[in-house]
């Protein structure tokens, strides 16, 4: 304990510098931009901001990466309490509640208890991060080949099985992106792999590519092919953002409790923000005494889920930098932001980058604290973002997305490969297929190769020697369970429902 502390305070002071302090402003206000703007999210911002960080200090750019996710979780309650347009996903639950609060006159409150329960859940989760964190390492350093390809299957099954209302299009998703994974020369034996004879290609496809490609070029089309010419219905903000005694009294345990479910269900593989804003509205609504609010503006519904949606965000952090596994898509780009600097997220991040991962961390206390100040007293500027023309504002991303990319290599072939993922996105998004299993597996394809490969390899080419070591037959049992866990309660419906049938036939004979 006194080892974290010291090292917190180390991060504390690397956190503290004046640099740092700035790129931190940058990115908390940058994120409750975006965050505020409906269909910007973290993952494509830092998607964009990828090739022009490039030659950034790492430090300085993961605090600002940092700022912009939590950022984002902030301002995506804003639009969805005044226009009931979530610029989140993680935050369409809290328009539920909330903009029929802003409809009704009680807009400060909401916005209020949006800004202080997401205050409230980033600090509980990066004090969770700082106690768990080292333990999760210490745990992660008896990990060997068979327990990270065990890991990353366990991750490639729950987002198979959670992400988008379809499995078989998740799994497409996620298989588009391992054969994405693939292109360039196999390491170990020297064959090009679907390279279609470009010279450009043998390297493979850069991850940064593929990330704007799929996140921000993607974006822009679907925008373009779906943009409403009506303008959204903007309930102005009236009053003082605050709220009453009662108000206070109703919210601070819904903030206590969507804090831990937020961060225990986004510490998982594919836990993400959308289930555990779920889960706390719903636990909210039961434990409420004032049932015949809900649906009409129950604060409860907005303080719960907001609280669950930021402290998820401090929960996806964990197993990105003591793992190397991202559990949410902005963590996925995070992790591709890690690659381009040359770093694996992972135990020996912490023993060879530590003033990088402890900086990052005692970050999140000074970003937290920002985004407070920022969201309460310039909540009015922030709606104002509201008014920005959408054909304005993408057309805009498609000439910063265009220029961030040229700007690594000034190869054409990057240019092409970006729009023509931009394209493979754009028809995703217009056929229900989500995003966030391929760049799962652009990302952690080429690793799940190479750790199978190292398992095999040391083991004599024996496969049972992933359900011979305990930890990876336990984590591959767990992943089994996650693909197939949803269909149990379906399958013994029908069971059942064929025995009761039977039994009836056979009553009717007799």
């Amino acid at each position: 304990m006194v080892d974290v502390l010291g090292s917190l305070g180390q991060g504390f002071a690397v956190a503290l510098t004046p640099q740092n302090l700035l790129y931190a402003l940058i990115g908390v206000t940058l994120g409750t931009a975006i965050g505020v703007l409906p269909g910007i999210g973290p993952a494509l911002t830092i998607a964009l901001l990828l090739p022009v960080t490039s030659r950034l200090d790492p430090t300085s750019a993961f605090i600002m990466f940092s700022g912009i996710y939590y950022g984002g979780m902030y301002g995506g309650s804003t639009s969805s309490i005044l226009v009931n347009t979530p610029g989140e996903t993680a935050s369409v639950v809290t328009g539920i509640e909330g903009h029929q609060m802003a409809r009704r006159g009680r807009d400060g409150a909401a916005l209020a208890t949006a800004a202080i329960g997401s205050f409230v859940a980033g600090n509980v989760a990066t004090l969770a991060l700082v106690l768990f964190a080292p333990i999760v390492v210490v745990v992660a350093l008896l990990f060997g080949p068979a327990e990270y390809f065990a890991l990353m299957v366990l991750a490639f099954t729950t987002v198979t099985g959670l992400v988008g209302r379809s499995v078989p299009k998740a799994t497409f998703s996620l298989f588009l992106g391992l054969a994405i994974g693939l292109v360039g020369i196999d390491l170990q034996t020297g064959q090009a792999r679907y390279t279609l004879g470009v010279l450009e290609l043998l390297d493979g496809i850069e991850v940064v590519n593929i990330a704007v490609g799929l996140f921000a070029v993607g974006e822009v089309f679907w925008v373009a092919s779906t943009i409403k010419r009506s303008k959204d219905d903007v309930v102005s903000v009236r009053g003082s953002v605050w709220m009453t005694p009662l108000e206070w009294a109703r919210s601070w345990k819904a903030w206590l409790r969507g804090s831990v479910l937020g961060f225990s269900i986004g510490s998982l593989p594919a836990g993400g923000a959308e289930i555990p804003t779920f889960l706390s509205y719903n636990i909210e609504k039961r434990l409420s005494k004032h049932k015949d609010e809900w649906g009409k503006g129950a604060i409860e519904g907005v303080a719960g889920p907001e609280a669950a949606n930021n402290a998820a965000a401090g929960g996806a952090l964990m197993p990105l930098l003591t793992l190397g596994l991202p559990t949410s898509a902005t963590a996925a780009i995070m992790l591709v932001a890690f690659q381009q600097y040359g770093l694996q997220p992972g135990p020996l991040l912490f023993q060879n980058s530590g003033d990088l991962v402890w900086g990052l961390i005692a970050s999140l206390y000074i970003g937290n604290l920002m985004l407070l100040v920022l969201n309460l007293p310039l909540i009015r500027i922030w709606v104002k973002l509201l008014e920005i023309p959408r054909p304005l504002l993408y057309s805009g991303i498609l000439v910063f997305a265009t220029l961030g990319v040229w700007s690594l290599s000034n190869s054409v072939v990057d240019l092409v490969t970006m729009y023509v993922i931009g394209v493979v996105g754009y028809a995703m998004r217009r056929l229900d297929f989500p995003i966030g299993p391929t760049i799962l597996g652009v990302v952690l394809g080429p690793r799940i190769e190479q750790e199978l490969r190292r398992a095999l390899a040391i083991s004599q080419g024996d496969p049972t020697t992933f359900i011979m070591r305990p930890i990876s037959l336990v984590i591959l049992l767990v992943a089994v369970l996650a693909l197939f866990g949803p269909q149990i309660p379906m399958l013994v419906s029908r069971v059942r429902g064929r025995s009761g049938t039977r039994f009836a036939i056979g009553d009717k004979a007799d």
